[in-house]
């Protein structure tokens, strides 16, 4: 079947299917049916924990220095 031979509703759903599946495909998840390592998942819930306490962390500032990326 060429879309010459579809009728205007045909092309119309056609078209309409195709916008569906692109928009699922760019807005689906790539982590969809990925698993978190155990330990990754404990160092997320305790930077949580602590977060939840009142810890702020290190400021930016400070890992930018430590990292050597300061100012020029």
């Amino acid at each position: 079947m060429q879309v010459n031979d579809l009728t205007v509703d045909e092309f119309k759903a056609l078209i309409r299917e195709t916008v569906r599946e692109t928009i699922e495909e760019l807005l689906a998840d790539p982590d969809e049916n990925q698993t978190v390592k155990e330990n990754f998942k404990q160092e997320l819930l305790a930077i949580q924990q602590r977060r939840e306490a009142g810890s702020k962390g290190i400021p930016a500032a400070e890992v930018m220095q430590r990292l050597g990326l300061g100012n020029g």
